[in-house]
């Protein structure tokens, strides 16, 4: 898959000319189990919101497509979506400020889902939204409640009930937890976590927060610059072979430890886009080989099942 933020401009349009636009996300092809969480890490503007809202039919790829359960294909555009495809992918945005209704009540936004996918009024509208504010641990007293009247924590609860009205069968997770306190983002975490369990829920989950998603994930891709630099289980993304870049966001991760300091092995250089050809971390890289580098694209170089780098070093060793 292949994504891009560039429009045309007004000439172009008026001339119906095609302009040759530069992919902001580029050779994204990962296949997402049933019931998996995945992780997506990386810098910012590495790529991974862009990722969600493109699945979630916000934002249209340049090439590529997203498919559902292996075959069903999803158009690019959430309007032209069938409400079957529109149920199966819900999105919790990052803040549930800008994605909860402030002049609606909590009945009110639950409501919605409820009466779009599967019809229900009356009692038995107001027995399932009550049953959803159990399942994220709230209760029924809030369904009166504006969201106003909420904490942050609350309200990001709720923002999941609304998702999982729907009964999805895949869930984007876009920063969800990072304006949360850290206990309440355990709560949050432990909620998710328990919600896939119960309902067999896919998540795709991105976060800046490395120790979140080691915790929550079954499998992690590492992007830089929109490009997918390594692919594999936690365990191994976490502690075996590494890409460079890898061992970069591992190395500034801060520890509990008075002692401890963190090892920033890169540049602390602001990329506004890729490099044209070759690898994508080449600029930044402390273990650029030269030419190489700058001309080819890295080949995947497997290492376990399921664990693959994208790198020209054929010397990665363990961290």
């Amino acid at each position: 898959m292949a994504i891009s933020y560039a429009v045309p401009g007004l000439l172009d349009r008026l001339l119906r000319r095609e302009t040759q636009a530069v992919a902001t996300v580029d050779g994204i092809n990962i296949a997402l189990r049933h019931g998996e969480t995945l992780g997506l890490v990386g810098e910012s503007g590495s790529g991974k919101s862009t990722i969600l809202k493109s699945i979630a039919g916000l934002l249209p790829p340049l090439s590529g497509r997203a498919m559902l359960n292996g075959q069903d294909d999803l158009q690019p555009r959430v309007e032209d979506r069938v409400g079957q495809h529109l149920r199966q992918v819900q999105l919790i945005f990052q803040n549930p400020d800008e994605s909860l209704n402030p002049r609606q009540t909590i009945a009110q936004i639950l409501a919605q889902p409820l009466k779009l996918y599967f019809g229900l009024s009356g009692q038995d509208l107001l027995d399932r939204s009550a049953a959803l504010l159990e399942q994220v641990r709230l209760g029924a007293h809030y369904l009166d409640r504006l969201p106003s009247q909420l904490s942050g924590g609350e309200k990001q609860r709720v923002a999941v009930a609304r998702a999982f009205a729907a009964q999805p069968e895949l869930v984007l997770c876009d920063e969800i937890t990072s304006a949360l306190d850290v206990s309440v983002q355990a709560a949050v975490l432990e909620l998710l976590d328990d919600l896939r369990r119960d309902n067999g829920t896919s998540y795709i989950f991105v976060s800046h927060d490395l120790a979140v998603v080691k915790a929550l994930s079954d499998r992690v891709a590492v992007l830089y610059q929109g490009r997918l630099c390594e692919l594999g289980s936690t365990s191994d993304v976490y502690s075996s072979v590494s890409h460079p870049y890898t061992e970069v966001l591992l190395g500034a991760v801060l520890e509990p430890d008075p002692d401890f300091a963190p090892t920033l092995s890169a540049g602390d250089v602001v990329e506004l886009s890729p490099p044209t050809q070759g690898c994508p971390f080449q600029r930044r890289c402390p273990k650029r080989l030269g030419p190489i580098c700058e001309e080819a694209v890295p080949p995947r170089r497997t290492f376990s099942e399921g664990h693959s780098i994208w790198c020209h070093r054929e010397d990665l060793s363990e961290t």
